[in-house]
């Protein structure tokens, strides 16, 4: 999960013109969640703090996506999970707690520097033996990878989002469920003349999932802590 501005700059609300106390309200209800039904462990934590530290984008997925995250991994059965965007490895450990103990997952990093934050993470969650960090820009990496995966997350650059999907589906099989983050935007996605790349990436992507026969698919738009936001589900038949 995106968000547009660095550590403590203008929030997503206010950049997608939203009432701050509306965003606040979200905000509350996403805590309240979480502390109930998504409370993570201590690695969560410390992956956070690791990233914060590092000076790493607040890019992260929120407690409750990635909760929401483990329970689609578990609902399909994942025994092998490819994530395209692995920043500090938040979502990774959120991932990875759904494998069973046969199981792997593959995350693909183009930044060695989040790469190496993620890898610490890891390993501190005891999932060094579970989770392969691949670093390397994912257009180079993932046509090295042979799958076929059960889960594929992707949550790296918006502009290539549609090419990870074509790439990704050549490495899936039919009950694979493939999931796309930061699809909404703030609503941007309803713009047809966006110039913003992110954008127009999003949109690229919606009309690859709409236009491809193996996929079974929908959107969902999501608020809370991070903003408006929300991500595409596509199962492939």
């Amino acid at each position: 999960m995106e968000r547009r501005e660095q550590r403590g700059e203008t929030s997503p609300a206010a950049r997608a013109g939203i009432d701050e106390r509306l965003a606040e309200r979200w905000a509350a209800v996403d805590g309240y969640l979480a502390e109930r039904l998504a409370p993570g462990e201590a690695a969560l934590t410390a992956a956070l703090e690791a990233s914060a530290a590092a000076g790493l984008p607040a890019a992260d997925v929120s407690p409750v996506q990635g909760a929401l995250l483990e329970l689609l991994a578990r609902l399909c059965g994942a025994r092998a999970i490819l994530e395209i965007g692995t920043l500090a490895g938040y979502s990774t450990i959120w991932l990875a707690r759904a494998l069973p103990p046969d199981g792997c997952l593959v995350t693909l990093e183009a930044d060695p520097r989040h790469a190496a934050v993620a890898r610490d993470n890891l390993a501190r969650a005891g999932l060094s033996a579970v989770v392969d960090v691949v670093e390397g820009p994912a257009l180079e990496t993932l046509p090295r990878l042979s799958g076929p995966f059960d889960l594929v997350f992707i949550d790296a650059d918006k502009e290539s989002t549609a090419d990870y999907l074509a790439l990704a589906l050549e490495r899936s099989r039919p009950g694979t469920l493939i999931v796309a983050d930061n699809v909404v935007r703030g609503g941007a996605l309803a713009d047809a003349g966006s110039e913003d790349p992110r954008v127009v990436g999003m949109r690229r992507l919606v009309e690859a999932v709409a236009a491809e026969p193996r996929l079974v698919a929908t959107g969902l738009q999501t608020v809370g802590v991070k903003g408006w936001d929300g991500m595409v589900l596509a199962l492939v038949v």
